[in-house]
């Protein structure tokens, strides 16, 4: 069976189905991503318009849809050994580095990764101090490499050494990250999660936030609205 396809800037429709695979985004000049994403969107009546927003999607084909800026990545501050090694990488690990930069390695998680493969070289991200015992903002980093291949994922005495990966085919990616300053105040995930059920309950800017609804996830996106009501809290009294 091959399909006949018919384009539309970054989207490629199937006529005679009646379903839309959208390819990349719908936002204003879309930029290729390092990975293509795609997602059946819902079936059309024949002649009917075509309507969606991201809302009436699921957090994945949402996001994967659009070009993030802002990112939230997590990292644990306090010693924790697996496989012998000490998995311990705070934001002061980060700023006592030579140049105060490091490469983001060890994800192991397909959707944290593609979103690692969006990111873009100046983009700002929230350093995240997660599985410890006050898990928070503590800082400020700006990505400095755009993705490129993990080489832990092939090192047997690394805890993220992965055996199903192959040089030919690697499944991870990671990214270089530098130091760009500490919050004013430590953002704990208790006051965030306050504003969080607020915005659920009367409308915000958290009230969708990845933090809350993909919980698990290490490596997570933020819209503008998001970032900006984040970085506002540090210079405001603690709810």
């Amino acid at each position: 069976f091959q399909p006949t396809w018919r384009t539309h800037g970054d989207r490629r429709f199937l006529p005679s189905s009646g379903y839309l695979l959208a390819l990349q985004t719908a936002d204003s000049n879309p930029k290729p991503t390092g990975s293509t994403f795609f997602s059946f969107l819902p079936k059309l009546r024949p002649g009917a318009p075509f309507s969606t927003t991201r809302q009436e999607m699921p957090f994945a084909e949402s996001h994967n849809l659009t070009q993030h800026r802002h990112w939230l990545m997590k990292s644990e501050p306090e010693s924790r050994f697996e496989n012998g090694v000490d998995m311990k990488f705070g934001i002061e690990d980060l700023k006592a580095l030579p140049g105060q930069s490091s490469c983001w390695d060890g994800v192991r998680n397909y959707q944290a990764r593609n979103f690692m493969r969006q990111m873009k070289e100046g983009q700002l991200a929230f350093f995240y101090h997660s599985n410890c015992k006050e898990p928070g903002i503590a800082g400020l980093m700006t990505i400095v490499k755009e993705a490129y291949v993990d080489h832990t994922q092939f090192d047997k005495k690394d805890a993220h050494f992965d055996a199903s990966s192959k040089p030919d085919n690697p499944k991870w990616s990671m990214v270089d990250v530098q130091y760009q300053r500490m919050m004013k105040r430590f953002l704990p995930l208790s006051e965030l999660k306050k504003h969080h059920l607020q915005h659920r309950a009367h409308g915000g800017p958290l009230k969708d936030m990845a933090l809350f609804t993909k919980t698990r996830l290490s490596v997570q996106p933020l819209t503008a609205e998001e970032f900006d009501f984040l970085l506002s809290l540090e210079d405001k009294e603690p709810l």
